[in-house]
């Protein structure tokens, strides 16, 4: 008697990076396990012809600030079916993973321990509220800086870490620790944050203190400081969006990350395939009366998400910021359509061996600024984000396998599966059976046409969903079937550390 499975994928591509598997063939699912590989000759509740497509792992973004029903229906065509806020993070942590527990999360979701909400909340900057939104604490403070630029003393860095360890036995996927955005926090209190995350074995996922092409307080200047905490604490440091925070820097960068990882130390990275970054309006290194001249950008080239303001300089910014700190700005900092420089310095970035694609996907946001938590589909033409919110897995693969061919399509697609499962897979085990194509593993899988695969997000309509995703499972569910998106699945469930 033949065996009986729930799906059946028949002739696709099937193919795993981690092992190189690579042949057209069947893939069988039962109770949300990937069950069979090979030629199959039972039968299913529901087989799909996958004749000229690619069946992969779903991919895993390691860098996505939008944790919502909307961000995750995006994604989903953008080929993910693992979300996690891991830059920022959050705090309190158990509060946050309660929240999101009553939300009908399409897609798999986690968080790392916010470092930088500890900081606020030791500064007396902030409260700390899982009902906030972390982009919306992120803004929070704005009022008195001190949280940003001043070192913490002995009282306050005790009062930070306790913040921090927290989190993480509550679960927190590592430490995000986006030292961008408090500079004056102190070698003795990073290397503290570090110590911790080694003693948990547990990444930091790091926004470099430093922005600027110039010395001091340069780009390079900040790597060289994340090597040496890797060196001299054991942590596992995670430099995230090495493409916008190395700015014109990013040749030297790579050179520096590739020889630390040649030596031993423990230092991971991720990129996403745009020059245009985003943050808060509120972020202090706008303000550095140097900001034009150390990061070769004017004003110009920074741009409000919800209305498309253009600053004419440093005083219209810091009247943004104090109208409404916690909204969200586009920064157009390489022009990678114009200019081959800037082209080929943000392939070196998005190439870099061994390295991740992360998307750093901003919240939905709606024309006032305040953060969209609807559930409307198609998504309201009203909304903003990024595009790389929609796009950035399937215009890396669109761009750097279809149409360039830097790289073979395993490759990239360990770059957005097997790759990032392994930052994180020491701390967060569960992860090791979504990021794998194998027997036994679980039914994250992306079924693609990597001749249609594309993005169709710009900066003029962002809430276009990404083509060329036939299906999506999410532990065993579609998520997408034919095309298009079943609006009642609501299969994500909790990433968490695996606690002591």
């Amino acid at each position: 008697m033949s065996e009986v499975y729930d799906i059946i994928l028949r002739n696709g591509r099937v193919m795993d990076p981690e092992t190189g598997f690579d042949a057209v063939c069947d893939l069988a699912v039962s109770g949300g396990t990937i069950a069979r590989i090979g030629t199959i000759d039972g039968t299913a509740a529901r087989e799909i012809d996958a004749t000229g497509l690619i069946v992969a792992p779903g991919f895993l973004d390691l860098h996505a600030h939008g944790q919502s029903v909307a961000a995750d229906r995006m994604q989903a065509f953008d080929g993910v079916t693992t979300t996690l806020e891991l830059e920022v993070g959050a705090m309190p942590v158990a509060g946050w993973y309660d929240r999101q527990a009553k939300v009908p999360r399409a897609l798999h979701y986690g968080t790392a321990a916010a470092w930088i909400f500890g900081r606020k909340a030791a500064f007396g900057a902030i409260e700390l509220d899982a009902d906030v939104h972390p982009i919306d604490q992120m803004g929070a403070g704005s009022d008195d800086m001190r949280w940003s630029t001043e070192a913490a003393d002995a009282a306050q860095t005790a009062e930070i870490v306790a913040h921090v360890r927290q989190g993480l036995d509550e679960g927190a996927i590592g430490i995000g620790l986006p030292n961008g955005y408090a500079p004056g926090a102190g070698v003795k209190e990073m290397a503290d944050i570090c110590d911790l995350a080694f003693e948990y074995g547990t990444p930091t996922f790091t926004h470099i203190a430093y922005l600027s092409n110039i010395d001091p307080q340069s780009s390079v200047d900040s790597y060289v400081r994340l090597i040496g905490l890797a060196g001299a604490t054991g942590a596992h440091m995670h430099i995230c969006h090495l493409n916008s925070t190395s700015l014109m820097d990013i040749e030297r960068v790579v050179e520096l990350v590739a020889k630390a990882q040649e030596q031993g130390l423990p230092v991971t990275t991720e990129a996403y395939p745009y020059g245009t970054g985003a943050t808060v309006v509120s972020a202090g290194f706008f303000m550095d009366p140097d900001f034009t001249k150390r990061t070769g950008s004017d004003y110009s080239n920074i741009e409000l998400i919800h209305n498309h303001h253009r600053f004419t300089g440093r005083e219209d910014m810091r009247a943004a910021r104090e109208a409404s700190p916690t909204d969200l700005v586009m920064w157009h900092y390489l022009d990678v359509d114009a200019n081959d420089e800037h082209r080929r310095l943000l392939d070196l970035s998005v190439t870099y061996p061994g390295g991740s694609i992360a998307s750093d996907a901003m919240p939905w946001i709606n024309e006032d600024g305040s953060i969209y938590e609807g559930l409307e589909w198609p998504l309201p033409d009203t909304l903003s984000a990024h595009p790389r919110s929609s796009g950035t897995f399937t215009r890396f693969l669109r761009e750097h396998v279809r149409e360039r061919s830097t790289m073979p399509l395993m490759d990239a697609l360990a770059k957005c599966t097997i790759l990032p499962g392994k930052v994180i897979e020491g701390c967060a085990p569960q992860i090791a059976k979504k990021v794998r194509l194998q027997e036994g593993c679980d039914a994250d899988i992306v079924i693609f046409d990597l001749e249609t695969l594309t993005d169709k997000a710009d900066f003029t309509a962002m809430n276009r969903p990404s083509e060329g995703v036939r299906h999506l499972l999410v532990g065993g569910e579609f998520v997408i079937s034919d095309g298009t998106l079943n609006t009642d699945a609501a299969p994500g469930r909790p990433i968490r550390r695996t606690t002591r």
